[in-house]
């Protein structure tokens, strides 16, 4: 009897500790999992599936990047986009085409989403545009302001006077006094600067951040009169976006630093 009493108060404090520890852990537990820290914690639904994004053709370029840097960033997402002009993407949405979201290279545009209530949020400036005068290579013409572009013989595209970069175009004609016949209006601003790419036009009236994006296929003129024709690009949330979460979060990037770095490296200006 003797002899087995100490190895019973050995078992006696061992399971004692046991049960010490097992209470402690349970505690441990609970508290993480009351103050969200631990692995019992809800945590926000990761983004998936796809986004649709209806935008100006000059952003081209500049959201096919931020695209694939936001399908990177959340595997399992897909961002689609549908550039062209903003007046013919305005009308498509308010016909009812699917899309979440909606980039347009004009408040006046945008304002044609956001009249017929199709805007679920409502839009933010998130880059502004000027233009420039796209020759050929070199610049054989010697075009150095916007009143050359009315030599006889001199062929001219611009942008439909519908179209963003149209209306732009023909406020800076208005404003320098000039009357200008081109000799064709393009229904966006990647089709009028191709007419020059390809050689069918001398010159064109474009954004600078198209120019940038051609690389040599054409020479940049800057005219003073662009400062008055400036355009703000709005963005916004659609009303009927089937996948609203994941186009909140596309929306998020291209207002971020880092999507701003994107556009500014565009040739885009600051809202």
């Amino acid at each position: 009897m003797t002899r087995s009493a100490p190895r019973t108060r050995r078992l006696q404090r061992a399971a004692g500790a046991s049960a010490a520890a097992l209470l402690a852990l349970s505690a441990c537990s609970s508290s993480d999992s009351d103050t969200g820290k631990g692995p019992s914690a809800s945590s926000s639904p990761e983004l998936s599936g796809t986004v649709t994004v209806f935008a100006a053709a000059s952003l081209q370029e500049s959201f096919t990047t931020l695209g694939k840097e936001f399908e990177k960033a959340h595997p399992g997402t897909k961002v689609t986009f549908n550039f062209g002009g903003s007046d013919t993407l305005a009308a498509s949405i308010t016909s009812g085409a699917p899309a979440d979201v909606f980039a347009a290279a004009s408040t006046k545009t945008m304002a044609l989403v956001t009249d017929s209530e199709d805007a679920a949020s409502t839009p933010a400036t998130f880059v502004r545009n000027r233009l420039e005068i796209a020759t050929l290579p070199g610049n054989p013409d010697r075009i150095t302001s916007l009143q050359d572009l009315t030599t006889s013989g001199l062929k001219v595209v611009l942008c439909d006077k519908t179209v963003p970069c149209g209306a732009a175009a023909q406020k800076a004609l208005d404003t320098s006094g000039l009357k200008l016949t081109p000799v064709s209006y393009e229904q966006d601003v990647k089709s009028a600067l191709t007419k020059v790419e390809l050689k069918e036009a001398d010159a064109a009236v474009v954004y600078r951040t198209d120019v940038r994006a051609a690389g040599d296929k054409v020479e940049g003129v800057d005219f003073p009169e662009s400062a008055e024709a400036v355009n703000d690009y709005p963005i916004a949330l659609l009303k009927n976006a089937p996948n609203p979460e994941t186009a909140k979060a596309f929306m998020a990037l291209v207002t971020s630093a880092e999507g701003q770095k994107v556009l500014s490296g565009a040739g885009f200006l600051k809202p």
